[in-house]
């Protein structure tokens, strides 16, 4: 084998690694079933020698491109945006984007800290795998590093900006005063105002992490999965955020499978050479 070899493989590795990761969505799932199961049918219907079957399958594949680009139009826009968001560099270097976790991460909690100190409201989505493009579009575009002095001048309660939600995305804040949708779930405290509603209904609504600062109470809260955690401390909530944010062991499992693997061919290699 040639380096041009050890390049491919890495390459078709990484393409592998962020389809898999692209449909986790909801969406994205939808349209890899549809393409699934017409493909599967197609070969079915091809070795049982169902002739006339295969011949109707064979001319839904004929124009099913077209048919998935209407049908499934805005999730492949979502698709193509989340893509189009993703950095060279975090694909090639991942403990790049593992630092960049580590500065956000402690950047919002000295935010929190402070706004929790001095009662400032504030309500913050990280978003995930799945792209949030709709709800930043209703909002007003930042794009700036996340610090915390930006961050709580975003949420000071004269700002322009500080009733609605922040969007945060690969360490940088995308948008500012955006609309989430509110949760109707019935075990949620009476006692809880919009935005903490707000937070649940996020992440219901997506795999979005969202921390909440009560502006009554200082209370810091995170919302995942539609399941609200109160009463957090700043050390707590740095603990969550590094899990929930940072690198996974599913997904540092497939980086050592991915080394493993390389590890393996250049011993090979090495023997080949020998020999």
């Amino acid at each position: 084998m040639i380096w041009s070899d050890y390049l491919d493989i890495i390459l078709v590795a990484i393409v592998f690694y962020n389809v898999q990761k692209m449909i986790r969505t909801s969406a994205a799932a939808r349209i890899a079933k549809v393409v699934l199961a017409v493909v599967l049918i197609s070969w079915a219907t091809e070795e049982a020698e169902l002739h006339a079957l295969n011949f109707l399958i064979s001319q839904v594949l004929a124009v099913g491109l077209i048919a998935l680009v209407i049908l499934f139009q805005p999730e492949l826009r979502r698709m193509m945006d989340h893509l189009g968001g993703v950095s060279l560099k975090k694909l090639i270097n991942p403990e790049k984007a593992g630092e960049e976790v580590d500065y956000v991460v402690s950047q919002t909690v000295l935010a929190c800290e402070a706004m929790s100190r001095e009662k400032i409201g504030a309500l913050m989505v990280f978003e995930r795998h799945q792209p949030l493009d709709d709800y930043m579009k209703t909002g007003t575009i930042v794009d700036g590093l996340a610090s915390e002095q930006l961050i709580r001048n975003i949420f000071f309660p004269k700002a322009a900006l500080h009733d609605g939600a922040m969007m945060i995305r690969d360490g940088r804040i995308q948008a500012a005063g955006c609309v989430l949708p509110l949760s109707e779930s019935n075990r949620l405290s009476a006692d809880l105002g919009t935005r903490h509603r707000a937070g649940v209904g996020m992440s219901e609504a997506s795999d979005a992490v969202v921390v909440i600062v009560s502006e009554e109470t200082g209370t810091i809260s995170v919302a995942v999965g539609g399941i609200l955690k109160r009463h957090l401390a700043p050390q707590t909530l740095e603990r969550l955020l590094q899990k929930e944010l940072g690198r996974s062991p599913e997904d540092q499992n497939r980086k050592d499978g991915i080394q493993q693997l390389m590890q393996k061919l250049m011993g090979k290699e090495e023997k080949h050479h020998e020999k």
